[in-house]
């Protein structure tokens, strides 16, 4: 497959956009990407040619939802999208951390990569793509501009030494709840040591309270650290109660669907995905609008 000239001129512009917010040198910058500080120049004089591998561009395009189709898709300012922004910016001012479980379909991960990508030195992790010790420690390296190759004691050592070298970094852990045992106790020691420096913030749905609650129930080691360190409370933004519950996803879904699809049609999505008896997640209206069109 040959990728198209504008679809790798769009992720140049994205890695270059990814850039501003990044707080070290553009040596670190471009092992975040995977390439040498030399490719990284190139690119950055405007280079996209037999520069580096069509894999690599799907790489970046995909971790900086660059689309290679025009979706046309727009970010509405939910109460999940401001309840986020508020938890991401206090944590990060403060050097906190928090968790955050909630229903699946609310729009956790679209807003908070959103939101990351206007802070600076705020770093977006998906744990689903690295569920096992050294991927973690590893993957979590390169995202933030540590390099990842070597003893895996000294990657670990460095990206502490890192997050504690620069400027009130925030990660936000998603799907954290796959994370296996093993990678899940790192979380504790990263912020162990990196307290008082870096702001932690992990996402989740059921899974993840379950994980921690069966581990904290068993005295399994760890877990009640873990949940410690992070505020001691889930916070969720769904209300409990069938009315609350429904009146909060018709605004939800009311919203989202106001600035994606045409003003005639947002009563017919509403009723379609918000009923007494069921409220279908931001997917389902997601494909309902891609119909329609």
């Amino acid at each position: 497959m040959t990728l198209p000239q504008n679809f790798k001129s769009k992720v140049r512009e994205a890695v270059l956009e990814s850039r501003k917010r990044h707080g070290g040198s553009d040596a670190a910058y471009a092992k975040t990407l995977g390439i040498s500080p030399a490719i990284y120049s190139r690119i950055k004089s405007g280079e996209t040619d037999n520069i580096v591998t069509d894999a690599k561009w799907l790489q970046w395009g995909r971790e900086l939802d660059v689309s290679m189709k025009n979706q046309n898709w727009k970010i509405a300012r939910t109460s999940v999208y401001n309840n986020i922004e508020s938890n991401l910016k206090f944590c990060q001012t403060f050097s906190k951390s928090m968790i955050l479980v909630d229903d699946n379909g609310i729009g956790k991960t679209r807003c908070a990569k959103h939101i990351v990508k206007s802070m600076m030195n705020a770093f977006y992790f998906d744990c689903s793509q690295a569920k096992t010790k050294q991927a973690f420690i590893r993957s979590l390296a390169q995202t933030v501009g540590v390099e990842n190759r070597g003893r895996y004691i000294d990657v670990k050592a460095n990206l502490k030494y890192y997050l504690n070298a620069i400027e009130t970094p925030l990660i936000v852990l998603d799907e954290a709840g796959d994370l296996e045992y093993s990678a899940f106790l790192e979380i504790k020691e990263l912020w162990n040591g990196t307290e008082g420096a870096c702001a932690w913030y992990m996402m989740g749905a059921a899974g993840l309270r379950a994980k921690i609650n069966k581990g904290i129930g068993r005295e399994k080691v760890g877990f009640a650290e873990i949940f410690d360190r992070f505020s001691d409370e889930f916070i969720k933004l769904v209300p409990v109660g069938s009315d609350n519950k429904q009146a909060f996803y018709r605004e939800l879904i009311t919203s989202v669907a106001s600035v994606n699809a045409e003003a005639k049609i947002v009563p017919k999505l509403v009723k379609k995905c918000v009923s007494t008896d069921f409220q279908k997640s931001l997917r389902t209206l997601e494909t309902l609008i891609q119909v329609a069109r």
